[in-house]
């Protein structure tokens, strides 16, 4: 464990020695982590021979945690939880895994995998969560939280209407982050590393007071009032670092340094938000440049270059979150998404594929495989050729990297993008996302054909829509018209509901060390998303070219169908199908900018269920496609389970025909091949998949593509 440091005050001459050896530009005139990246990282085109295994240390630090904490916490599922403190950045004191861990440190609480509570999203979660997690609740805290002080949640329920509780109980609109921190904003963490916490205090408090003589508004109220939260938690992080022996004032004066800096900034988010995702963002070139630079002044090794980087992807696999059993159905587990992208190209054509992009990968070999930090490759073609055979081996071994379109995030969101969650990219530091969840598009369609009525429960959810008449084949156009109609109802309840919330959530759980890690003025998006493409697509085609018939229970409601001939599926390159499925992503996201948005947002959609599709697929019926009540959706934008019967590249070419333009907050494609159906020997595997990859995206299908090896 480190010792106590003295507080020491940021100068010129620790900036000064903080940045020895790096080019000077624009980056050291004001806040720019891009062009001191740009002018400072050194592209690697070589191989993995030169990469380290792991050191004792790091290998004694993952057997005390996995024999003393993960053991006990699946047998537990929780392993503990603090029922007396509620969190934020500088609430516990400072935790650590064993005596030695002192490479990178910092834990969430002062106890590895102990929760913690977030109530300013809402009691009633924390509340649960606790109890079946087998703890008592502390009284005072819930009489805080439910008459002093109000919450997220609380807040929310205030304000939904009748008709955004009947969508969100039917499951029409699931997930919604009325109870739970919203995720995908990623702080620029590397600022605290780059230029020291005083320095963005400062650029803060000048932002601040930048519009002090404005004559009063709502706008500038929030302007100052949200700026004023940031610096605060800006403070904290200063006491954060204190805790645990290091003065965050200053920048990073070597590679040891910035890579804690940087966690701890990092920390401080996980500390006091629990966001549906909680993105870590883009580091390995920004570290690259502070390694390249030890490394030849000899004051680092390589072998300690990679436990750095273990240590850090260690105290990352270790986060965690207070959460429900329902909260865990939703997402298949206890994900937070911890997501680091990586490689890529630049603007000016450099591959942005350093020697931590090696390093970054190989934590994978030195402490097995594992699903956080959800490690994002940014593809392209062109990559060096070492680099993209050290990946494809990765993905064979282990099964854990994802892959996005350099191309496709390059072009609308520039060189220093990243992904929060699994596909929705932004620009670090000056973009965030309001986080959607996803409307059940498949579950909107039975709605079409019964009028409103929910084919699960028979309740009359949506008034004034006819439903089918007769017993006689379902015609399409009448099918069509009515969806759309639907649609307009369904969109406009989720976009009133998205609006209520991130309204409450900005008043009562702003995200302010996040934020602070921002542009003072930044892009906002509105993170839409649909469930069911495919099921909706084949159902769809079934009423246009075959004969489906419904099927009528004793009051009347169709729960089944009767499909008479053959009919094109989504997913096999027959665009009968795929136009189909491209026409619904193209409605919906034509229905969502109807609308006005909260802050101004600019709408986009995403078409992505990872893992909420089996939650979607229990909450509803059955459909003329042939999917039955109750089974799980197939997940994002991929076709039906069992119905892509034309091989991979067909049900690729399927995705490549949804506009990007219509979803630019992200398309998942996601494949399983088993490593033998790749070739008989592991170079022959290796080659191969490189070519699946490289010919996926030649063809720009998708934004996400994620073969499981």
């Amino acid at each position: 464990m480190p010792e106590a440091q003295p507080t020491t005050h940021n100068t010129e001459e620790t900036t000064r020695d903080a940045w020895r050896g790096f080019e000077r530009g624009a980056w050291t005139e004001s806040i720019d982590v891009r062009d001191f990246i740009v002018r400072n990282y050194t592209s690697y085109d070589g191989d993995a021979s030169f990469l380290a295994g792991p050191t004792e240390k790091t290998t004694r630090l993952w057997n005390t945690l996995e024999e003393n904490y993960l053991k006990v916490e699946r047998e537990r599922r929780v392993y503990d939880v603090d029922v007396d403190t509620p969190a934020d950045i500088d609430a516990f004191p400072a935790g650590y895994i064993s005596e030695d861990d002192d490479v990178v440190v910092g834990l969430q609480t002062d106890v590895p995998l102990k929760r913690a509570m977030m109530p300013n999203g809402g009691w009633r979660m924390v509340r649960t969560a606790i109890q079946e997690a087998g703890k008592e609740v502390n009284p005072t805290i819930e009489t805080a939280f439910t008459r002093y002080r109000k919450t997220h949640n609380d807040a929310v329920f205030d304000i939904y209407t009748p008709r955004i509780r009947a969508a969100r109980s039917s499951h029409i609109i699931t997930g919604l982050p009325d109870a739970y921190g919203r995720g995908r904003i990623i702080g620029d963490y590397r600022r605290v590393a780059l230029y020291g916490v005083d320095a963005l205090i400062a650029e803060k408090q000048a932002a601040k007071d930048r519009y002090a003589d404005m004559p009063f508004s709502e706008h500038w109220a929030r302007y100052r009032e949200e700026h004023a939260e940031q610096i605060k938690a800006l403070k904290k992080l200063l006491k954060l670092g204190e805790l645990y022996g290091f003065e965050l004032g200053r920048p990073a004066a070597n590679a040891r340094e910035a890579v804690q800096w940087t966690y701890l900034a990092y920390l401080a988010s996980v500390k006091s938000q629990d966001g549906a995702a909680m993105s870590i963002g883009r580091l390995s070139a920004f570290f690259d440049c502070y390694f390249e630079r030890d490394l030849a002044q000899g004051t680092l090794t390589e072998q300690e270059a990679q436990e750095l980087i273990d240590a850090l992807v260690i105290k990352l696999r270790i986060v965690r979150f207070l959460r429900t059993i329902d909260y865990d159905q939703i997402f298949s587990g206890d994900p937070y998404w911890a997501t680091w992208s990586d490689a890529g190209f630049g603007e000016d054509g450099r591959s942005q594929v350093t020697k931590t992009s090696f390093r970054l990968l190989q934590t994978l070999r030195n402490l097995g495989p594992a699903p956080e930090p959800n490690i994002t490759i940014f593809w392209d073609p062109a990559l060096p050729a070492g680099y993209k055979e050290f990946c494809s081996a990765i993905s064979i071994e282990t099964s854990s990297v994802q892959y996005e379109s350099d191309a496709q995030i390059r072009e609308r969101w520039g060189d220093d993008a990243a992904i929060a969650c699994c596909v929705s990219p932004m620009k670090i530091g000056q973009q965030m996302q309001f986080f959607g969840a996803r409307v059940n598009a498949a579950k909107a369609l039975l709605y079409a054909i019964n009028g409103g009525r929910d084919e699960m429960s028979g309740k009359q959810i949506v008034d004034g829509h006819a439903a089918v008449d007769g017993d006689g084949p379902l015609d399409f156009d009448d099918i069509w018209n009515k969806y759309e109609d639907m649609l307009d109802w369904v969109v406009g309840t989720y976009i009133e509901a998205l609006n209520i919330i991130h309204y409450c959530h900005d008043r009562y759980a702003y995200e302010a060390i996040e934020m602070a890690l921002h542009d003072s003025d930044i892009i906002r998006t509105m993170g839409c998303g649909i469930a069911g493409l495919s099921i909706v697509a084949d159902s769809l085609a079934a009423i246009k070219y075959a004969k489906v018939y419904p099927i009528r229970d004793e009051s009347g409601l169709i729960v089944d169908y009767r499909v008479e001939g053959e009919f094109p599926v989504y997913g096999n390159d027959d665009d009968r199908a795929d136009d189909i499925a491209a026409t619904v992503v193209h409605t919906v996201m034509s229905k969502i900018k109807e609308h006005k948005l909260y802050r101004d947002a600019i709408p986009t959609q995403s078409v992505l269920t990872i893992t909420s599709n089996v939650v979607y697929g229990k909450n509803t019926g059955s459909f003329p496609s042939g999917h039955r009540a109750g089974t799980p959706f197939a997940p994002g934008a991929n076709p039906e389970n069992g119905m892509d019967t034309h091989g991979m590249v067909a049900s690729m070419l399927s995705v490549g025909k949804l506009d990007y333009e219509d979803a630019l907050d992200g398309i998942s494609l996601t494949n399983t091949i088993t490593p033998q159906g790749l070739g008989r020997t592991k170079e022959e595997q290796v080659q191969n998949l490189v070519g699946i990859l490289d010919a996926g995206f030649i063809m720009d299908t998708n934004e996400a593509f994620g073969p499981k090896v």
